[in-house]
């Protein structure tokens, strides 16, 4: 399958972090100072936890079939009247906390959701409310599974322009609100839930070679492919929400191919190899797709952060929600090198390498 055709915003994703060759005989680059580091991680996940047996009582499924065929053994799932602007306040404020700061320190929130509490006005802004803050913008990215990585990456590019100085970057979905609960092949893959990072303004001078911050990113789409992972609704088309359709074969064959080619040209923007890398945390679709593309990559097991198992897929939530456990059982550490890849309906795919 062919992934030539694809939207590339490589100037946004790279303008703080140029690679200008050095001429060296190994063909390793210099990498610019990032513009931005992580500074504080956060999450927050619905009470409510629906195991796979509760759904064998729903559909024709069982917990051997699932956890065989994609890892999952629990979500998590929102109660009535919980929204995907809950979610992300909660996770937000915890980023906050981790990184010693007040909402008013904030004047930037990029939220990812494919899941937003209204067709308008975006769920950034009413967790932007929410969190007391008067300054500054606030919008969503809708990339659905990839919605993370578009996220921080814009968050990065504006950073880097001087229009921001701090930014939270948001991941946060309710996707229980558009599946088919009668749909085996569906219902049973995706959770709620939210993650968030506080981005600042690196202002730390460049003596390494690779400094903390994003390092390197890029971002792909091919809406050749929008059949194959999509809600059968919208308020233009159907004047209706729907629920969420797959073709799932065609979709995990197309993942691996395509985190393989994100991956490996962020890599090489970075000019470091796999075996540098310190951490990979992928999107949390499927551990199929997950050991595969880490095998395809040559990444050892022991570096893959896995939250699949109890968190279902939980879409643009799922990356920041990984780091957030990873970063608070000590796994990630300060200056560690980790990677980001995810993909999703579209369809999108990115990946970021962090300094953290």
């Amino acid at each position: 399958m062919s992934l030539q055709t694809r939207v590339d915003h490589s100037h946004a994703a790279e303008v703080s972090h140029r690679d200008v060759a050095d001429g060296a005989s190994s063909g390793r680059r210099e990498v610019a100072r990032p513009a931005s580091c992580v500074v504080g991680v956060g999450s927050a996940l619905p009470e409510r936890v629906v195991t796979n047996h509760q759904l064998a009582e729903m559909v024709d499924t069982s917990d051997e079939w699932i956890v065989s065929r994609t890892g999952i053994r629990e979500r998590r799932i929102a109660a009535d009247g919980e929204f995907t602007s809950h979610l992300a306040e909660r996770a937000a404020r915890q980023a906050l906390d981790h990184a010693g700061l007040v909402p008013t320190d904030i004047d930037l929130i990029v939220l990812a959701t494919a899941t937003p509490d209204n067709t308008f006005p975006s769920t950034a802004v009413a967790v932007q409310e929410r969190l007391g803050i008067k300054a500054g913008a606030a919008f969503d990215i809708a990339a659905v599974c990839s919605g993370f990585v578009y996220a921080l990456t814009t968050a990065n590019a504006l950073i880097a322009a001087g229009t921001a100085k701090r930014a939270l970057v948001i991941g946060a979905e309710t996707f229980s609100r558009i599946l088919d609960w009668s749909d085996r092949t569906t219902c049973v893959l995706f959770g709620d839930g939210a993650g968030a990072v506080v981005l600042e303004a690196n202002g730390a001078g460049g003596n390494g070679a690779m400094p903390r911050g994003l390092i390197a990113s890029a971002l792909r789409s091919d809406g050749a492919h929008r059949d194959k992972l999509f809600v059968d609704g919208g308020p233009s088309s159907t004047q209706t929400v729907g629920h969420l359709r797959m073709r799932g074969q065609e979709v995990f064959r197309f993942a691996i191919s395509a985190t393989v080619d994100v991956v490996e040209d962020v890599l090489a923007k970075a000019g470091i190899t796999a075996e540098e890398i310190d951490w990979f945390v992928p999107h949390q679709a499927n551990k199929r797709i997950i050991d595969a593309s880490a095998r395809k990559l040559g990444i050892d097991e022991s570096k893959v952060v896995l939250t699949v198992e109890r968190h279902g897929n939980t879409s643009a939530a799922s990356i920041p929600l990984a780091l957030a456990q990873a970063s608070a059982d000590g796994r990630i550490k300060a200056g560690d090198l980790v990677l980001l890849e995810a993909m999703g309906g579209g369809f999108t795919w990115g990946a970021a390498l962090v300094r953290w």
